[in-house]
């Protein structure tokens, strides 16, 4: 009876319902329709499917339709929990059409609130919002308790209630803000309803076998397969659409601050874990390419509001505002990492996107870490980013379903010859020395690979590829291997050289568990990860391709790149096996015999020297018994020329003899003054021969080059050099043929070394005396030598120059010996080049400190070159060279770090563009090492071949030589007037003395046209 009553009072109060217009009455028999206790399913099912008949589709313009949709809300609510499996459909059709009620609503009231719709009606509305979606959230879990249905109808109304339910959480959150009363209850129950959904998909996945699957999914991708609806088809529709929502609340929340960080989690972790479910299949029914663009917009998003804001910070930025900033910006990298790892094949589709943004990222921080207040943002960048930016990229590179070729075109769009290659522009955007950190942001893809703003970040990013390449796959390992020849062109760039050299960057070192971050200058980096790639390759294939590129640039041009493979092949002798050092050894002395040229042995920048240079480092780095093997070779047929040319240039390159053992150190040392008193006994000789073979005067280098390291003392026949110091400036005095001079001047520079190593020398007073009196009648009162360049001359000078503190001597203005001292001091202090001016104020400020003399300012001259502020005019202020002497002399250690200035960075770029420019004109010489006999490094050797010069050009040269000579006479005759011009005289010889340099860099360009 209990059942049948039941059943006719519902039957009446329904007819009830319908029959009344009343929305009062019509709420009042709702009421009472939710105190029946119904448990037949018809009965339920009777009771939704009238339900959905009472709500109407329009939206309410009073609160009376909303108060009858609560109680309809409330009736269907009491039996969401219920056995629901004879009207499941009629259920969700009732949720259905609720939620599209609810968005049109919601619409409705956001539209008309700013004209001030009744307060209530909206307060009211947001109410019953709140409380559909939490009937939402258990209708998700009510259908979880039924499995897939194979019906056709069924299928399309659960993807229809789940297409509606999700519009209408991502509608309901983004106006979770305006709606103050509910807003939080809105935003938690939205969580939820995501919860729900991605876990009906994990159970609706289960009851479908993805794998089978696969092929039939492959044909409908290619358009060759159609059929009806089946379950599978069903589950992924439903993925396929709950994916694409959550992407979409994900964009939402991220654009929503962080409030929305809970929905912001949930959503995106849903999306990775939804595609995971699928493979595939889901990669045919989702772009998953726009997924992860979508993804790196919201990176670049949050990116460039931070670099925007921070363009005007004037305080440091602290470390927790740092990581606001950037843990957002990891776990949307994370998420793209997760789904690029799970579709490779669709992932690289947008490769350009991905390559896009990491570099982006490198390159904002380096520029970062160029901005004071920012350093602490490039730390938490580093530590926070830059693993999971090479995760994104290894996602693509490190995997079997991209083919090698595409790994190999993406390394080549990522490190490509166009970024460096483009000429520096005006265009901001296009330099990153001038463009702000908001305008790394702006790039397209299309723009990217001339783009020379992301220079910094594209050589960051090769460092942390070799930093981390231990974990690659070895066709990645290959394509990076033939990128660092590619890495060594960049650094030729003028404004990388630069930032090479002064830039000083964050890097992370592992170290067992731990992790720690570190301030390290970016050539320290660069070093310290191209050590790291070797040793990874060095048990893999791609080691021959890397010994492939240390020989091919053993030689190579630029400085800098030329110093980075040194240290690369010193490390590699010093941990590589014996056998294999051995043979690099025995070949590179090989090559060097093969260089033997008499015209270069004595040329700082000769190939020969050059290779003689780098097997003295390589050494420096290896055991005692290979130092001792290649001194045996070297020295095995000590007759033979090309035996004893070898050896000395090895010596003038810094030869370790102190790593060899006792015994032939003690013979080498022997050998080396024995040829150098052997040379100086025989000077006056001065044989046509010797000057002919280009080698005039080697033991004198031998000796100069050998003396610190072997600590020779020849302190028995010390007047023999002095004598010979004597008789050399006499030769440089004298008129001799050009060619024999410049070898005269270079052996002066020499000996001047050798004395200035032994201190005790200058308490020889007579032949000092002497010494000192031929040298300043060669730099000072000598006009028959103002052809001459003395300048190779000058940097010994003034090391000799400093032992002067080691000598007794006269203040008196009678002492010819004091006078001259110091006019020497006083041509080097008129000396403009700055490497003379340091040179200048050392050997002063040693001197200074040491001697005896009391009357320092006579040593001191008003046109002294510190004397002049090159901003402020030509003028001299001999208070400012003052200033300048006591800066210097003060400095006692030079700070460990710096910032560097405008105006060094400019010279620095100034140094790289010449360098550059030199290298373009080497650009058509072979590199290899087996062809290096032909190759010349230095413009000094690039051919010997003269052009004839017009004949005005020789013709105006000789009338300018003849000048300075008849001037020179006739300031002779001058001084030995007896009147004084001393203050006329002298600046007459200063501004004679700038002319004679002129001229002397006019005869030599002449002598060498």
């Amino acid at each position: 009876m209990e059942k049948q009553c039941s059943s006719n009072e519902l039957q009446r109060l329904i007819d009830a319902v319908k029959a009344s217009d009343v929305v009062e009455n019509r709420v009042k028999l709702l009421g009472e329709v939710r105190d029946l206790d119904l448990s037949e399913k018809s009965d339920i099912a009777f009771l939704i499917e009238c339900l959905t008949t009472f709500w109407e589709d329009f939206t309410c313009l009073d609160i009376s339709q909303c108060i009858l949709n609560k109680n309809i809300l409330d009736v269907a609510a009491k039996y969401v929990d219920s056995d629901l499996s004879g009207c499941l459909q009629k259920f969700l059709n009732l949720a259905v059409k609720a939620s599209v009620w609810c968005g049109k609503h919601l619409k409705m009231t956001r539209m008309s609130q700013e004209e001030s719709q009744e307060e209530e009606h909206c307060s009211f509305f947001f109410q019953l919002l709140s409380e559909f979606l939490n009937f939402s959230a258990a209708s998700f879990s009510a259908l979880i308790r039924y499995p897939v249905s194979e019906n056709k109808i069924s299928m399309t109304i659960v993807e229809k209630f789940i297409l509606e339910q999700l519009n209408l959480t991502k509608d309901a959150v983004s106006e979770s803000k305006i709606i103050n009363s509910v807003g939080l209850d809105i935003l938690k129950v939205a969580q939820t309803i995501i919860d729900a959904v991605i876990r009906l998909c994990k159970e609706y996945s289960q009851s479908v076998k993805w794998e089978s699957c696969d092929a039939r999914f492959e044909k409908e991708k290619l358009g060759t397969y159609c059929e009806e609806p089946t379950v599978m088809n069903h589950v992924a529709n439903i993925t396929k659409c709950t994916v694409e929502k959550l992407s979409e609340l994900g964009i939402l929340a991220a654009n929503g601050g962080g409030s929305l960080v809970t929905i912001l989690n949930v959503s995106w972790k849903g999306v990775g874990t939804l595609l995971l479910l699928g493979k595939e299949v889901l990669a045919v029914k989702v772009n998953v390419a726009d997924i992860i663009v979508t993804l790196i917009s919201l990176v670049n998003d949050s990116l460039r509001c931070a670099a925007e804001v921070w363009s005007s910070l004037k305080e440091p930025i602290s470390v927790n505002e740092a990581r606001r900033t950037f843990v957002p910006v990891k776990f949307y990298l994370i998420n793209a990492v997760k789904i690029a790892s799970l579709f490779p094949s669709q992932a690289y589709l947008v490769y350009k996107e991905i390559t896009l943004c990491v570099l982006t990222i490198s390159t904002l921080r380096i520029s970062l870490s160029h901005e004071k207040v920012l350093k602490v943002a490039s730390e938490v960048l580093a530590d926070l980013l830059e693993k999971s930016c090479l995760d994104l990229l290894n996602s693509l590179l490190n995997t079997d379903l991209i083919k090698r070729e595409h790994k190999f075109e993406m390394l080549d769009w990522l490190f490509t010859e166009e970024c460096y290659l483009n000429p520096i522009s005006e265009d901001p955007s296009s330099n990153y020395k001038t463009a702000s950190n908001d305008e790394i942001f702006c790039l397209s893809c299309e723009a990217m690979p001339g783009a020379r703003i992301l220079l910094p970040g594209r050589v960051a990013l090769f460092l942390t590829l070799l930093m981390y390449s231990r974990d690659l796959e070895e066709d990645v390992k290959l394509g990076i291997t033939r990128k660092l020849g590619w890495f060594l062109d960049v650094l030729t760039d003028e404004e990388v050289y630069s930032f090479t050299l002064i830039t000083q960057i964050p890097v992370l070192y592992s170290s067992g568990k731990s992790t720690e971050l570190v301030w390290e200058p970016l050539f320290s980096a660069l070093l310290h990860a191209l050590k790291t790639f070797m040793i990874v390759v060095s048990s893999c294939h791609v080691w021959e391709e890397l010994m492939s590129f240390l020989l091919e640039n053993f030689f190579h041009p630029h400085y800098l790149c030329w110093e980075i493979m040194m240290e690369l092949w010193c490390f590699l002798v010093s941990h590589a096996d014996l056998d294999l050092v051995n043979d690099i050894f025995n070949k590179l002395c090989v090559l060097m015999k093969a260089l033997i040229s008499s015209e270069s042995v004595l040329l700082p920048g000769s190939t020969l020297r050059k290779m003689a240079r780098s097997i003295c480092i390589l050494l420096t780095y290896s055991e005692q018994s290979m130092v001792e093997r290649v001194y045996n070779y070297i020295v095995s047929d000590d007759r033979s020329h090309s035996s004893s040319i070898m050896y000395v240039a090895l010596l003038l390159e810094g030869f370790p003899v102190n790593s060899l053992s006792d015994n032939i150190r003690s013979s080498a040392k022997q050998k080396i003054i024995t040829d150098y008193f052997s040379f100086i006994e025989r000077f006056d000789d001065k044989s046509v021969s010797a000057y002919h073979s280009g080698a005039y005067g080697v033991p004198v280098y031998a000796l100069s080059a050998s003396l610190q390291s072997l600590q020779v003392s020849i302190s028995d026949t010390d007047m023999k050099t002095l004598k010979f110091l004597v008789a050399i400036v006499r030769c440089c005095r004298n008129p001799v043929e050009k060619v024999l001079k410049d070898q005269y001047l270079k052996l002066l520079s020499e000996t001047l070394g050798i004395i200035s190593n032994m201190k005790h020398l200058y308490a020889s007073s007579d032949e000092m005396d002497k010494v000192i009196m031929e040298l300043q009648g060669l730099f000072i009162s000598s006009p028959s030598i103002s052809d001459t360049p003395l300048y190779q001359c000058k940097s010994q000078l003034a090391l000799f120059m400093a032992g002067f503190a080691h000598m007794e001597m006269s203040e008196s203005d009678d002492c010819a010996k004091s006078s001259a001292v110091r006019q020497l001091y006083h041509m080097l202090f008129r000396e403009r080049h700055w490497a003379l001016v340091h040179l200048a104020l050392a050997a002063f400020g040693y001197f200074a400190q040491r001697t005896t003399c009391d009357q320092l300012w006579k040593f001191m001259i008003e046109d002294a070159a510190l004397s002049y502020d090159l901003l402020s005019g030509n003028e001299p202020n001999v208070d400012r060279f003052l200033s300048e002497i006591k800066v210097f002399l003060d400095k006692e250690l030079a700070l460990c770090t710096m910032t560097p200035s405008s105006e060094q960075i400019g010279l620095l770029v100034k140094e790289g563009r010449i360098l550059r420019e030199r290298i373009r004109t080497l650009s058509n010489i072979e590199l290899e090492p087996l062809r290096c006999q032909n190759m010349e490094i230095d413009d000094e050797n690039q051919s010997n071949k003269r052009r004839k010069l017009p004949d005005g050009i020789c013709q105006g040269m000789e009338l300018l030589q003849n000048g300075l000579k008849v001037i020179g006479d006739g300031i002779s005759q001058w001084q030995q007037n007896e009147f004084d011009f001393s203050e006329l005289q002298d600046k007459f010889l200063n501004q004679l003395s700038r002319l004679e340099d002129v001229i002397s860099h006019l005869v030599g360009l002449t002598d060498g046209g």
